[in-house]
């Protein structure tokens, strides 16, 4: 197997595909960190925006024109408290569906949509991350054994006709832990920007839902000034409201 035509491609094969992996690797973080980055300052500018609002009708409109993550989950909102979430024809349907239940698992099914579309491409940091070392000990035993068998067909002997073929099998896997570190690292470091971003998503939830509460859940019910001055039930939620905002 090893005098074939194809083994003296497999071990450069490897390293190219190792220097593959890097490229994406690398190419995945600037991605993300856009993607991430973006996500953030939308989601900063829709909080001002929304919470600077008079009413949930305004708040209804700041929504609507803006985008990001924070707003497509108050556009998901307003279109359970307006009944668009419904089709024509099942409104007889939808007086007999609790609205707070239908809005908080409305809420809920979107920061998950949002959460997944952050999270895309991490699934390939850490495969990478697990596979490259394997990927690297496979090019470097392949051609340890092609240098071996290579070594005993000539007959040469000593250290110089052993060190140069081994040496160059091991760079393999060398670049395999070269490419692996930097893909657990930059993993581990989105993940932790992911669930950042997620936290922050499910606290605008909670405010947004138990604003919505203290309306009746109907739009023409709440204002968003009057929730900083709700006595005791929802002072926690108007405190989390100022943090945020």
């Amino acid at each position: 197997m090893l005098s074939t035509s194809i083994s003296s491609f497999v071990v450069p094969g490897v390293l190219w595909c190792l220097i593959l992996l890097s490229v994406v690797t690398w190419a995945l973080l600037v991605i993300k960190l856009i993607q991430y980055g973006r996500a953030r300052a939308l989601d900063g500018r829709f909080r001002r925006n929304f919470w600077a609002a008079d009413s949930l009708e305004q708040g209804e409109s700041v929504s609507d024109t803006a985008s990001g993550p924070m707003a497509e989950i108050a556009k998901a909102g307003f279109a359970v408290i307006t009944g668009r979430d419904i089709a024509p024809g099942n409104r007889d349907l939808a007086h007999q569906i609790d609205k707070g239940e239908r809005l908080e698992r409305t809420l809920k099914q979107q920061i998950e949509r949002e959460r997944r579309s952050l999270e895309g491409g991490l699934a390939i940091l850490a495969s990478f991350g697990s596979t490259a070392p394997f990927i690297g000990l496979f090019g470097t035993v392949w051609g340890i054994m092609e240098a071996l068998v290579n070594i005993g067909e000539s007959g040469a002997t000593g250290l110089e006709a052993v060190a140069g073929p081994v040496g160059h099998a091991l760079i393999a896997t060398g670049l395999g832990i070269a490419v692996a570190v930097p893909a657990v690292l930059i993993y581990n470091f989105l993940v932790r920007r992911l669930k950042v971003g997620t936290h922050s998503m499910n606290d605008f939830a909670s405010d947004f839902y138990a604003l919505c509460q203290q309306g009746g859940f109907r739009i023409e019910g709440a204002t968003l000034g009057s929730r900083r001055e709700t006595p005791k039930a929802n002072a926690t939620v108007g405190q989390k409201t100022h943090a945020t905002a």
